[in-house]
């Protein structure tokens, strides 16, 4: 993670991209919050945030079968985030999961593509 990057402003980026997430809410709870505080805390990069998002907005919007319940919280993704830190994925696939995102859901691959650049 960017040294620069603070606490307050983690949160805000990581929050965001939860926000523009397709399948959500939409809806920031105080236990988000929490998660968010705490991910910067344990030094996960926002690189891995926006990858855990892409990668499971992916898996639910490429997935055959009957629509899923929106995601409600930010914790949906913790699992997807321990696999990334174990396992990272590769930029390339990162770049190709925006593309394939991008006609259906614009802001957040956008979102994802400036996070992923800065």
């Amino acid at each position: 993670m960017p040294a620069h990057l603070s606490r307050n402003l983690y949160v805000q980026r990581v929050l965001e991209l939860y926000r523009l997430m397709p399948g959500t809410t939409a809806h920031i709870r105080r236990s988000d919050r929490q998660l968010a505080s705490n991910l910067h805390d344990r030094g996960i990069s926002i690189d891995i945030v926006s990858a855990a998002l892409l990668l499971a907005a992916a898996r639910r919007t490429f997935r055959s079968g009957d629509p899923l319940p929106l995601i409600s919280s930010l914790h949906y993704i913790r699992p997807l985030i321990d696999e990334l830190v174990a396992q990272p994925t590769s930029p390339d696939y990162v770049t190709y999961l925006c593309r394939k995102l991008a006609p259906l859901a614009p802001n957040f691959a956008a979102a994802v593509t400036a996070h992923q650049l800065s």
